[in-house]
């Protein structure tokens, strides 16, 4: 691999923007190369370098101090050191020697060298700055702990006795520390005979509990119910070791999170450091220079590289975190700091081969036996589509979701989207592309093979009714779904599955809970997913209260049925809606509140096409049509400017500046099938039936389409959070600190 490429591969997506522009400097060589050539075949021959002094600044006198004329006349370039305006340092860079040939191009070469390091080395120092903040609030949440260690263990006082408190990981120099940390001024010394000494120590270390309290791990709906009460949340701070254990838990991921921060910015030091050194020998060899050696000594001596801070970091990190949360064990420490790599397994990829082979096959075998035996006539026909096809339809909807969710993994991956940042998946855990298409797959080949057993138009002659095993293999298939995805051993991507189902659950108790993004990315894919929760109740009603061994149900000629037609299709716009009005609440953003406006619509529009349905009349059909276009046109305005960040700004092409995909007709074309798509509910109202196909069928189809819609609608509205994230370089989540410090307290003593 090139080492361009491989550049961009390791980069973290979100700081892209700060990175070195290695690409753009190749191109400055390319021009570079491309004059010279042009020179040589004009002139035949190179005429003789000429020494020429030019400099960005103009002012070049400053250098005589530091050179000799024999200096200067030996060297390629002079890189000199500047304080700006905002009180960094900045490079500027003087070409001693610049051959007529290319020369405006080099001066452009290192100008935009120059800029570009500039850049680097600043974001560098900005990071390190706050990192640096966080070390001492991480040091002040590590005395917290071991005083809390301490009083729950006062009694035998066993490891106190020979342990110091001392965690002081923000040791940096003399600069950052204002003074001892209360870990360094009382070290723990207590004598075999106990001293007072010893007993005055203790106190003192306790004396930290004084001013904290605990952060709640997570928000439950009764914190949300008290605050709206506007009763207090506090809890007494209560040492149990119960509550031991959950700080040193939380307080191990805060570290380990902190750990990968600091790899991410060391590595981003190493990698724009190579990217100069690279650069400059492409330079040295187009150019036919020797100016590489004089500017790396300059990158050498830079804050980007001459920096210890992120090393000392790492040190302290690392031994605090060994001793004190992998019981001295230096290896077990360093597998929880390092990143665990995911590996592609042969196997997934074999298996995922396997079974869409497997669903191939059965779908080739399903329409030959369906031709073979002509179903389509038979006398049973519309009571299977009435009855049986509602049932299986659910799995196709599910299946048809998964495979397009596994395609937005595969171009998320492609276009260097961070999804499982943006998700907030458990570092090693989410799943990729292959993993979705095996599970898809999987359901699918089951479903079908359901299906096939279950594919009988006629009755048995002899009891008059169809077989109990054969009808009841629908629900025998959801509940293996259900088992499994509800299963607590270790199996099936379990950490996905329990992301999977918690956040469902948020869904589910909205607005009882903050809302983030997992919540209300699941909840519009539930708005996709009407036609399933419609099969579920299906279920319900036709195993429940059906005769499902005469394949007879009286569902949709009982009120309750129609009832909840209509609310299991509102729910999950509902739960939109209530997510819409807390954001709105909390965030004061007024945009929430028109987001709300367009699912209230949508509620309304779908209510009035299931009423519709139910009652041909010329009143529902007028109130039908008004509201379904508000809806559509508000809703699809809103999918394209506010979601997918197109046509917010618009550029000249009338897309936002900054895109993922190169091919800007994706785009153009997305926008079009949005509108298309939504527009499936017009054959509703239109009552446009094909003869050859069952209503059921329609609906079904007319389902698909929005799940097509939707699979579509999920890349364009990650893309642009991504972009949102790289924006503001947000690369890490916010991991919750176990202890709270009251700062009035602390500002006193």
């Amino acid at each position: 691999m090139k080492f361009g490429k491989e550049y961009v591969s390791q980069m973290i997506p979100e700081w892209q923007q700060a990175y070195m522009d290695y690409a753009c400097l190749k191109t400055i060589l390319r021009e570079i190369q491309t004059s010279k050539k042009r020179s040589e075949r004009q002139q035949g021959d190179l005429k003789p370098k000429v020494p020429a002094r030019r400099s960005f600044s103009g002012m070049t006198k400053r250098y005589s101090r530091n050179f000799s004329s024999r200096d200067i006349e030996n060297q390629d370039i002079l890189v000199h050191q500047t304080i700006g305006d905002d009180g960094f340092e900045k490079y500027e860079t003087t070409i001693l020697k610049v051959a007529e040939a290319g020369r405006e191009s080099e001066l452009v070469f290192f100008k935009t060298l120059d800029l570009e390091f500039d850049k680097v080395n600043h974001f560098y120092k900005s990071k390190v700055e706050e990192l640096v903040k966080e070390a001492v609030v991480l040091n002040r949440q590590m005395d917290a702990l071991i005083a809390f260690r301490i009083k729950i263990n006062q009694t035998s006082c066993l490891w106190s006795c020979s342990e110091t408190v001392s965690v002081d990981i923000n040791a940096l120099d003399a600069k950052e520390q204002k003074g001892k940390t209360l870990a360094e001024e009382t070290e723990i010394k207590v004598e075999d005979n106990g001293s007072n000494g010893g007993d005055s120590s203790v106190l003192k270390e306790l004396s930290v509990l004084d001013r904290i309290r605990l952060n709640k791990n997570q928000e439950t709906p009764l914190c949300t119910i008290r605050n709206v009460l506007k009763l207090s949340n506090h809890e007494e701070l209560k040492f149990t070791r119960e509550n031991l254990k959950k700080i040193e838990e939380r307080l191990k991921n805060v570290f380990i999170d902190f750990y990968r921060k600091l790899r991410h910015l060391k590595n981003y030091s190493f990698l724009n450091t190579l990217a100069i050194s690279k650069i400059m020998k492409k330079y040295d060899k187009i150019a036919s220079r020797n100016a590489a050696k004089l500017y790396m000594e300059m990158v050498d001596k830079s804050y980007l590289t001459s920096s210890d801070e992120i090393n000392k970091l790492m040190l302290r990190v690392e031994s605090i975190f060994v001793e004190h949360f992998a019981s001295s064990n230096r290896s077990k420490g360093m597998n929880l700091l390092r990143p665990k790599v995911t590996k592609e397994k042969h196997r997934t990829t074999f298996s995922t081969g396997f079974f869409v082979g497997c669903t191939v096959s059965l779908l080739i075998a399903l329409g030959m036996f369906v031709h073979a035996r002509n179903i389509m006539g038979a006398a049973g026909h519309k009571l299977y589509m009435e009855t049986m096809f509602p049932l299986y339809s659910l799995f196709a909807f599910v299946v048809l979701h998964m495979i397009m969710y596994a395609s937005n993994i595969y171009f998320w991956k492609r276009y260097r989207v961070n999804y499982p940042f943006i998700f907030e998946f458990k570092e090693g855990t989410e799943l990729g592309y292959r993993h979705v298409l095996l599970l898809s797959f999987g359901l699918g080949t089951l479903a079908l093979c359901a299906v096939l057993v279950n594919l009988d138009m006629e009755m048995d002659p002899n009891t008059n009714d169809y077989k109990t095993f054969t009808e009841l293999v629908p629900v025998f298939v959801v509940g293996i779904v259900i088992a499994i995805s509800i299963c607590p051993f270790n199996i099936f991507y379990r950490s996905s599955r329990f992301f999977f189902l918690v956040v469902l659950f948020r869904c589910i108790a909205a607005p009882l809970y903050k809302v983030n993004l997992p919540d209300f990315f699941l909840a519009d894919q539930l708005t996709s997913q009407v036609q399933a929760l419609r099969s579920l109740e299906f279920y319900i009603c036709y195993y429940g209260w059906g005769d499902f061994k005469q394949r007879r149900n009286t569902c949709k000629s009982s009120n309750v049925y129609s009832t909840f037609y209509f609310i299991v299709a509102v729910i999950p716009y509902w739960s939109r809606f209530l997510q819409c009005a807390r954001r709105l609440i909390e965030e004061k953003d007024i945009s929430q509140g028109f987001n709300a406006l367009k699912y209230l619509l949508t509620i309304v529009a779908v209510c009035l096409k299931t009423a519709y349905s139910f009652n041909r009349g010329n009143a529902w059909r007028l109130a039908t049509w008004v509201f379904s276009v508000l809806a559509t046109l508000y809703g699809t305005y809103w999918d394209i400017v506010y979601d997918w960040g197109l046509l917010h700004k618009p550029s000249e092409n009338l897309l936002r500046e900054k895109l993922l995909v190169p091919h800007k007709s994706v785009y153009y074309i997305a926008m079009v099938l949005n509108v298309v798509l939504r527009l499936a509910w017009v054959q509703t109202v239109l009552d446009f039936n094909i003869s050859f196909l069952h209503r059921e069928t329609m609906i079904a189809l007319i389902a698909i389409l929005e799940i097509i819609r939707r699979g579509i609608w999920n890349f364009f509205r990650l893309e642009n959070e991504h972009l949102n994230n790289v924006g503001k370089f947000r690369a890490f989540k916010s991991v919750p600190l176990p202890f709270n410090y009251n700062e009035d307290e602390d500002r006193i003593s």
